[in-house]
Order: structure tokens, then C-alpha cells, then sequence
């Protein structure tokens, strides 16, 4: 898939779109209260790997909405790195989330790839 960013979001949130087959590989400086988001629609069976490294801890979520209910296939709180792979189980908009809660600023590098 290919991962295309789009507009960083007023106040400094950025999102990014996947598309097609590719990795993504993105820097970012999330202030502080700030997220990054990586989205994109993915089918049964896909399978996306995860890396990202992080200079300091940043919640980590991927989720996706099912009416006004949120789920959450991975979340941990207050991470630096992490490696794993999603393994899609249902035809859904995957959302990659990191959020930072401290009151400093983080840089954020991550890679999705299918």
C-alpha cells in the first residue's frame, strides 16, 4: 500500500492516508497534547508491520470505528518503541495512532508496511 500524508491538521496533529503497496516511512515532531495518525482501508487477511521509535513514551493505539463504537486490536500506554504486526480480521478503515501526553515535544519515526 502506499501511505501518502496528507495536510497536517490544525494545532499540529498529522494524518496520514494509505493507498496502495508500499511501506510508509514518516518522521514527525508531535508536541506536547499532540497526535500523528496513519488511516487507510484494509481487507480480511492483510497483514500490516509495525516499527516505530520514539524519543520519549507516546500512547500507542490502532483502531477502527464500528458505528459509534471505537475497537482497539492493539493499544499500549507510554511506549518509545514497539514491533509487531496487525493481522486484519475484518474489511475496516485501520487507524496507527500515537499520542503524546507529556508536556514535552517527541519525535516520532515509524514504518507501516503490507
Amino acid at each position: 500500500m502506499d501511505w501518502h500524508r496528507a495536510a497536517g491538521r490544525p494545532g499540529g496533529h498529522h494524518r496520514h492516508h494509505l493507498e496502495r503497496a508500499g511501506p510508509l516511512r514518516e518522521g514527525t515532531d508531535g508536541g506536547p497534547g499532540k497526535f500523528a495518525e496513519a488511516c487507510g482501508k484494509l481487507e480480511r487477511g492483510n497483514a500490516v508491520a509495525r516499527r516505530f521509535e520514539a524519543g520519549g513514551p507516546l500512547d500507542f493505539n490502532i483502531h477502527y470505528h464500528e458505528g459509534k463504537a471505537v475497537r482497539y486490536p492493539a493499544s499500549r500506554k507510554a511506549v518509545a518503541a514497539v514491533r509487531g504486526e496487525l493481522k486484519v480480521a475484518l474489511d475496516q478503515d485501520y487507524c496507527w495512532m500515537w499520542t503524546n501526553k507529556s508536556q514535552q515535544p517527541v519525535d516520532l519515526r515509524f514504518t507501516l508496511t503490507r
